[in-house]
């Protein structure tokens, strides 16, 4: 996780996501809230056993106004590789720093032992921002839009020896949805997702993957999606190997008492209070979440 140190509204990535929201409240007292919201979420996920790597700033460092969502710019795997992904706005392929996250992941007891470096591609892939792994199956998701470009996402998913699935989302303004984790889920046994936000033709190929990876699927509406982020939660396992769901204060207000008892059959339901966070950037807790799949080096 990274601190927001310089959290504020970020208008070079305002212009494709809806998410964000303007609010008129100083942009002193705005950075002050969402690292408040920032450790306390740190502090709810440790006291649920989970381990917590703070990646933070180093002096030299231009301001980075979304890097409380490290997970665009990298992610990890258990063979130690860490991938680095082409990001969009100039401001936000500011935060890719290797040098930095590998020196802490030593630090912390773990070993990475190669680093693919695509982010200098032509070609826009926000990490786990667009795609959406199914790691068991080998699968992997994405919404096309201005954030995850088919041809990049395609070649990446086969070098990896991942199925690739694509395909079209419009959100309730007709826009694509700029990161497939705002619509889309995956845990080991269930897949929250908002099928309605998917164009139809490429409806039904999404939801028959999902089932025949045997995944409980929990439908979500537009209105959950883009008015609490139910879609944006994350399934972990934390340090006594329990599994537990992280999500929003948000988010869990707006599930249904029915949707939350079928996720709660695959972990504890664990909310976080982030609705600075939320508004200002447009991204939610799984957003803030970069896993660390990384071998440990004990």
């Amino acid at each position: 996780m990274v601190p927001p140190t310089d959290f504020c509204f970020n208008h070079e990535t305002g212009a494709d996501n809806e998410f964000q929201q303007k609010i008129d409240i100083a942009p002193e007292i705005i950075k002050e809230d969402a690292m408040a919201e920032f450790n306390q979420t740190i502090n709810i996920l440790r006291d649920n056993f989970i381990e917590v790597l703070v990646l933070n700033k180093s002096a030299q460092c231009p301001d980075l106004p979304d890097a409380v969502f490290p997970n665009n710019w990298f992610s990890t795997d258990t063979g130690g590789r860490l991938t680095l992904y082409p990001m969009k706005t100039k401001n936000r392929r500011a935060e890719v720093r290797p040098h930095l996250l590998t020196t802490l992941a030593e630090q912390s007891g773990y070993q990475h032992r190669q680093v693919r470096d695509i982010s200098d591609s032509k070609n826009i892939l926000e990490g786990t921002g667009s795609i959406i792994f199914d790691h068991k199956h080998k699968k992997a998701y994405a919404a096309l839009s201005e954030r995850c470009e088919k041809e990049i996402f395609e070649e990446y998913a086969q070098e990896i020896n991942y199925q690739p699935i694509s395909f079209n989302t419009a959100s309730s303004n007709g826009k694509a949805f700029y990161h497939t984790n705002v619509m889309l889920s995956i845990g080991e046994g269930f897949a929250a997702i908002c099928s309605t936000a998917i164009l139809e033709q490429d409806r039904e190929k999404v939801l028959q993957e999902l089932k025949s990876s045997h995944k409980q699927i929990i439908d979500l509406s537009l209105e959950q999606t883009e008015q609490s982020f139910c879609a944006n939660i994350l399934q972990l396992r934390n340090i006594r190997g329990e599994l537990i769901i992280v999500m929003s204060d948000t988010a869990y207000h707006g599930f249904s008492k029915e949707q939350k008892n079928l996720l709660k059959l695959h972990g504890k339901l664990v909310p976080c209070p982030i609705d600075t966070i939320e508004k200002v950037g447009g991204g939610s807790a799984r957003c803030m979440l970069a896993e660390n799949f990384l071998p440990s080096t004990s």
